[in-house]
């Protein structure tokens, strides 16, 4: 059974208590966006890990900017 989506109301939760103890200070006027934001990476994250992936899947070695 696949786990539930996290809501809104617990994304900002996970904000306010992790960010005291990641030493981050968000402003109050940045907190929705903050939210907004994280809630859009989970659910990339969570696009990106929902398929398999083929057993002959090989990580890339070495990451490069583009020039």
């Amino acid at each position: 059974m696949p786990e539930p989506k996290p809501t809104a109301d617990a994304i900002g939760t996970y904000v306010d208590v992790a960010a005291p103890l990641l030493g981050l200070t968000i402003d109050p006027a940045w907190r929705d966006g903050v939210v907004g934001h994280l809630a859009a990476i989970l659910a990339a994250a969570d696009r990106a890990l929902s398929g398999p992936l083929p057993d002959d899947l090989d990580a890339a070695p070495v990451f490069e900017a583009a020039p």
